[in-house]
């Protein structure tokens, strides 16, 4: 009667655990890729720290962070405290793995990635010029 209650044991803690896997991996196949149009952006100026307008136009006008939007995002993220976003018409996204866009800094880009809308983060597989 022992070994029935351990196979039943046994069987029961397996079922579990395999149920448990299947929904892990039914939450981890939600991640589709996509892709985002815009600009690679800093955060402080995309989302209004020191901007107005969204946009780097206050800071270039005043020439203190460079001569084009590309020194403007690499002097706020250097210099201010700022991080690498994507900006697009109506959103910003923080970007996981930034290495991969810092060459892009200023430009105008098609992203492809994975957001996770809780954090509005996207993970960044690809990123190329979209100009």
């Amino acid at each position: 009667m022992k070994l029935e209650n351990m196979k039943s044991t046994s069987l029961l803690l397996w079922s579990g655990v395999s149920v448990l896997g299947l929904v892990l991996l039914a939450g981890a196949g939600s991640d589709e890729v996509r892709t985002f149009h815009g600009e690679i952006a800093d955060s402080q100026c995309a989302l209004n720290v020191h901007s107005l307008t969204r946009s780097h136009q206050e800071m270039l006008k005043s020439k203190s962070m460079g001569g084009n939007s590309s020194a403007c995002v690499l002097y706020c993220i250097k210099y201010l405290g700022g991080e690498f976003v994507l900006s697009t018409k109506k959103n910003v996204y923080h970007l996981q793995n930034p290495e991969l866009v810092q060459d892009f800094a200023g430009t105008k880009v098609r992203l492809t990635g994975m957001l996770d809308e809780k954090t509005n983060t996207i993970h960044v597989v690809k990123v190329e010029s979209d100009q």
